[in-house]
């Protein structure tokens, strides 16, 4: 119920203050080498430095990432964890505030999470020695179909 109130207390401003629906490119430029942490509207912290390999270190507030990866997809950011049996996939559109980061589900338009940017990477965020590599995971996301055009040449 504290959680709740909490929630509530952050969102109501936000109906005052004037946001902007961030472009894919804005939302790499602000992601990219910097740290995204905040709260999940169903409870739970999370934290994620957005390295530029396309990794997500940190945790993503159930357990430390081991295989997280992230990328933009339009005008939105995806998030890639597991192991390609078990991956789960989650988009998102990203609001901004003044100061706040809005997440919203991008199947259903649902605030997900508000969220602030740090910059770099200052909760030292690591892959806890055992490195992973995200062309992989992301090559294996859904893919665009071929256009007839392209297919004719």
């Amino acid at each position: 119920m504290r959680l709740l109130a909490v929630l509530l207390a952050l969102m109501l401003p936000l109906a005052a203050v004037a946001m902007e629906k961030l472009t894919g490119e804005q939302i790499n430029r602000a992601f990219t080498g910097n740290t995204v942490s905040g709260r999940y509207t169903g409870g739970g912290f999370f934290t994620e430095f957005h390295d530029p390999d396309g990794r997500a270190l940190g945790n993503n507030g159930w357990q430390e990432n081991r295989d997280a990866c992230w990328i933009t997809k339009g005008d939105a950011v995806c998030y890639y964890y597991g192991p390609p049996e078990e991956r789960t996939t989650h988009c998102f559109t990203v609001e901004l505030t003044d100061r706040l980061y809005i997440l919203r589900n991008l199947d259903n338009g649902r605030i997900n999470a508000i969220a602030t940017v740090e910059l770099a990477n200052p909760r030292n965020h690591t892959d806890g020695g055992k490195p992973w590599y995200c062309d992989g995971l992301i090559s294996r996301g859904p893919q665009l179909p071929m256009s007839r055009r392209v297919a004719v040449r």
